[in-house]
């Protein structure tokens, strides 16, 4: 099934959901294999190195440096990878509260990382973005 297309559906149905714990980005060489052992939510490859993003105390544990403490959301409505505009509305809003914000976009969903200290506002921005959709 094909995710939605429609921004003013997608706002009003995103339905942002906070994820338990704190990730963080780490790098690891591009050559390096990723450990079987490590569990990140998101690998990137890059020529410089490969992304991982993890939960906090997985990197510590294995000892990799890390960056950018943050809490994950999730845009539970099934957004369409062609719709327009959806990430920049939403990116668009928390940039004017301050908020900075690193998003991916999966097959099914849209995911942000958001500052761990700014997480809870971040969240209440978005649930009043999804209410002046419904209105």
């Amino acid at each position: 099934m094909p995710g939605e297309p429609d921004l003013a559906i997608l706002l009003q149905n995103m339905k942002p959901e906070m994820h338990d714990g704190v990730f963080v980005f780490c790098s690891i060489r591009a050559d390096q294999e990723i450990p079987a052992t490590f569990r990140p939510v998101h690998v990137f490859r890059e020529r410089e190195g490969t992304t991982l993003v993890m939960r906090r105390e997985e990197a510590e544990s294995a000892g990799l440096s890390h960056q950018f403490a943050s809490r994950l959301i999730t845009l539970t409505v099934h957004s369409s990878l062609e719709a327009v505009g959806f990430l920049a509305a939403i990116t668009g809003r928390l940039a004017n509260a301050g908020i900075s914000v690193n998003a991916v976009s999966a097959y099914y969903h849209d995911h942000l990382f958001v500052p761990e200290h700014r997480a809870e506002e971040a969240l209440q921005i978005l649930q009043g973005m999804s209410l002046e959709g419904s209105e």
